[in-house]
């Protein structure tokens, strides 16, 4: 068994000569540190922007909601006033991560409702080449879909259709392949 320990001892407070002692007390003080403002933020609900700089001059952040929003809040960026930011859609009585979040969220709404309309128009696209190669293959007198007529099909449809036979084409090798193997 190891010395026993000498447990928590009051240390003077004075810059740490030794270099590699000065890393390694940074690095364990600076966790603490975080520790305890993120808890400041949690418990309180307190906006909180903490930048340190470690001995080796690399810089360490933590802000809630971020420190740039924070940096920005009390400090806005010169012919930054009036541009339509985030500070200016600021209504009375609300607050700063109300107002972020909200703006957040609208713009999440905005998104997906894009992505729902062109889904949706893929989809009708996607169902009309597939009404045409129907179509098509009636007109051919087919059993099958890949026996559809392809003079019938338009500019619209022939890539679509030349994908599919691929697929299918990849698909038999496949299974073909399955077969000689296990043969």
């Amino acid at each position: 068994m190891g010395r026993p320990s000498k447990g928590r001892q009051r240390i003077e407070i004075r810059l740490i000569e030794d270099a590699d002692r000065r890393e390694v007390t940074f690095s364990k003080r600076k966790s603490g540190l975080l520790k305890k403002v993120s808890e400041l933020s949690l418990l309180c609900g307190a906006h909180v922007a903490f930048i340190v700089f470690s001995p080796g001059d690399r810089a360490f952040a933590l802000g809630t909601p971020s420190v740039d929003h924070i940096l920005y809040c009390y400090d806005p960026l010169p012919g930054d006033e009036d541009d339509g930011d985030l500070l200016s859609l600021l209504q009375d009585g609300e607050d700063v991560s109300a107002t972020a979040d909200r703006v957040a969220v609208e713009a999440i709404v905005q998104r997906t409702e894009e992505t729902k309309a062109r889904v949706a128009a893929e989809k009708a696209r996607m169902d009309a080449v597939g009404e045409k190669v129907r179509q098509a293959k009636v007109k051919a007198g087919g059993k099958f879909w890949w026996e559809a007529d392809v003079e019938a099909l338009g500019d619209a449809e022939l890539p679509e259709f030349t994908r599919a036979l691929g697929r299918l084409r990849d698909n038999v090798q496949r299974h073909l392949d399955q077969l000689l193997s296990s043969a």
